[in-house]
């Protein structure tokens, strides 16, 4: 079965419930007030992580997630029920993002973390809430607030200390076996491992640490060729880049030191700050000939490097392997990728406006009519349904507040013009 850790899907929090208009209508007491309860409020959105789950599958075959929408107020005061929130459980190692925007909305680590990614609307105001001095029986009452609608992005990215990369058949999965108890799939052809690998491994020093054995890279892996991302997204993760090099050069038919800079080249381009993590070359397939000619010319070319031979086949050198990267976890700060700063961050210009811009638009149709839009004046038309006369005239407060009568006013509307407001149309009375 295929390891799923992309998936993309929609979901949406609960309406917030409208509020009442009622009044009180008891024996023995005349002219009752208002007593028109609240709406309740819409259930949330919630992410859970749950170590339990080990893939995206269920979220990549359900599309939409919707919660609740809270219920009306209702008569003598009575707050409206609150709408049910819907928990999303996700695999420890998940990021979620905002798939329109590609903003980070959070990253679980933990299991059992949770996280409201999209707040349920607030519930609308009755009519007991609206009663003053001067209007002691107010038909006003508020509609709730919408819910929250976001489609999402989630990844799985594997929760490893270290991650073993290199071009397919480096060995990186024999290594593995051989570091850790994991049993990984071993054979003779590129692409054994299609899916990542974890094991623990523990060095002499008693220091334990997971590994992970990540599908093998090829050029333009970057690019989405190959695994490409199913296999880059999961090194983001990793606090220690092992680079695997078969040093034999595939029986002398390769070039070890192209096959590096390759793999290199590849992770910069998927990003750039993988080139800031820290890394150990692992010189591997050392029991072959070839390998010990190949490894002498590359540490000349690489003499600042951190450079480990082994084999995996044969556990050569598999101790002072586990203790450097023993050592070296210990001395890494844990950062993800995406809190890493640029050093020279580029010069970019920040506009700031004097003036509150809202968003209002006022479109001359002809023939007399009008048509107001705007995300601003959408709230205002949501939030005051105009089902009553004092919610009309509240409706029109809020608009005149919001600027549309001084830009109709310009704009040249005259008297008995009729303006729309997305789907109720009112006359022009001015």
């Amino acid at each position: 079965m295929k390891f799923v850790d992309l998936a993309y899907f929609n979901i949406k929090s609960g309406k917030g419930g409208d509020g009442a208009v009622s009044f009180r209508h008891e024996l023995y007491v005349a002219n009752g007030g208002p007593n028109g309860g609240d709406g309740g409020k819409g259930g949330d959105v919630i992410f859970i992580a749950d170590e339990g789950k080990s893939s995206l599958l269920d979220l990549k075959l359900q599309k939409f997630y919707s919660a609740e929408d809270g219920y009306k107020g209702d008569i003598k005061n009575m707050h409206g029920k609150n709408g049910k929130d819907i928990y999303i459980k996700v695999p420890v190692g998940t990021v979620i993002y905002d798939a329109d925007t590609n903003d980070l909305l959070y990253d679980f680590i933990n299991d059992g973390q949770e996280k409201i990614i999209a707040f349920g609307g607030k519930g609308g105001r009755g009519n007991a809430r609206f009663a003053n001095s001067r209007n002691k029986a107010p038909t006003i009452f508020e509609a709730g607030d919408p819910g929250k609608e976001i489609n999402i992005k989630a990844e799985l990215k594997v929760l490893a200390d270290v991650g073993f990369v290199g071009l397919p058949n480096a060995g990186k999965s024999t290594l593995l076996r051989a570091i850790s108890n994991s049993k990984p799939q071993i054979a003779d052809y590129p692409f054994t491992t299609l899916n990542p690998q974890l094991g623990v491994s523990r060095d002499k020093s008693g220091r334990t640490f997971t590994v992970a054995d990540l599908p093998g890279l090829i050029e333009g892996a970057s690019l989405g060729k190959g695994l490409g991302h199913e296999f880059l997204r999961h090194i983001e993760r990793c606090k220690i880049i092992c680079h695997v090099i078969d040093m034999s050069g595939n029986y002398a038919t390769e070039d070890v030191i192209q096959n590096y800079e390759l793999i290199r080249k590849e992770l910069v381009e998927y990003n750039y700050h993988l080139e800031k993590r820290v890394e150990i070359i692992v010189a591997n397939k050392m029991d072959i000939d070839e390998a010990q000619i190949n490894v002498l010319y590359f540490k000349e070319k690489y003499k600042d490097k951190k450079i480990i031979e082994v084999s995996g086949l044969s556990k050569l050198n598999i101790d002072q392997l586990l203790l450097e990267i023993g050592s070296t976890l210990e001395e890494v700060k844990d950062i993800p990728l995406w809190e890493i700063k640029d050093e020279n961050p580029q010069d970019y210009k920040v506009y700031n406006f004097e003036t509150d811009l809202k968003d209002i638009q006022v479109k001359n149709l002809g023939n007399k009519r009008w048509r107001i839009e705007g995300e601003d004046v959408y709230k205002v038309y949501q939030k005051t349904p105009i089902s009553t006369y004092d919610n009309l005239l509240l409706f029109n407060e809020k608009l005149k507040h919001l600027g549309v009568y001084d830009i109709l006013r310009e704009k040249g509307a005259q008297h008995g013009d009729i303006v729309k407001v997305f789907d109720i149309e009112l006359e022009w009375m001015d």
